[in-house]
C-alpha cells in the first residue's frame, strides 16, 4: 500500500554520505519535530536526476527553506558511496541531505517502489517529492513512468 497524505513516515534506518564514510540516520533523526522535503529519483548519475531533479532543489533550497522547511532531502536506492560521489559532483554541499537506500527497504515501505529489473537496473524508487511535518505527510506527489512534473523543485515550492 502507497504512503498517502495524512500517513506517518515508517521508522527505518537509512544511510548518508558524511566525510567520515557512510553514517546511518533514521527517519527520527530525519523527521521528527521537522519540516522536511524529500524528493526521491530513480538513480543518482541517471539523465533527468542529474540533469533536473537534484539540480532543481539545489537551485531553489534557499527559497524551499524560506518556506519554513528544515531539511531537504534526496533519496535513492542506491549506496551511500554513489550517493556521495553524487552530491560532490552536483556540489551538493549542505543545501540538500543525501539519502541512499541501498537495499530499497524505505522505498518499499512507502509503497513507492519501480520495477525497472528488464532494463536492467533493479528495483528502484519511483520519482515522487513529498513534505512531512513531524513525520506526518502533508503532500505527495508522484511521478507517472517517465514523468518529471510534480515532483520537481518549482512545483514543491508552489505546494508549500
Amino acid at each position: 500500500m502507497t504512503i498517502k497524505v495524512g500517513d506517518q513516515v515508517p521508522a527505518m534506518k537509512l544511510m548518508t554520505p558524511t566525510p567520515d564514510g557512510p553514517k546511518e540516520i533514521s527517519t527520527d533523526e530525519i523527521f521528527k519535530g521537522k519540516k522536511v522535503v524529500l524528493f526521491a529519483v530513480p538513480g543518482a548519475f541517471t539523465p533527468t536526476c542529474s540533469a533536473k531533479h537534484l539540480p532543481g532543489f539545489v537551485e531553489h533550497a534557499e527559497e524551499i527553506r524560506a518556506k519554513g522547511v528544515d531539511t531537504i532531502a534526496c533519496m535513492a536506492v542506491n549506496d551511500a558511496f554513489v550517493m556521495g560521489a553524487w552530491a560532490r559532483d552536483q556540489g551538493v554541499d549542505s543545501k540538500v541531505l543525501m539519502l541512499a537506500d541501498g537495499s530499497g527497504a524505505f522505498t518499499k515501505a512507502l509503497g513507492l517502489e519501480l520495477d525497472l529489473v528488464a532494463r536492467g537496473l533493479g528495483v528502484r524508487s519511483q520519482r515522487f517529492a513529498m513534505v512531512a511535518d513531524n513525520g506526518r505527510v502533508t503532500h505527495l506527489a508522484v511521478e507517472p513512468p517517465g514523468g518529471f512534473d510534480v515532483s520537481r523543485a518549482e512545483a514543491v515550492l508552489a505546494a508549500l
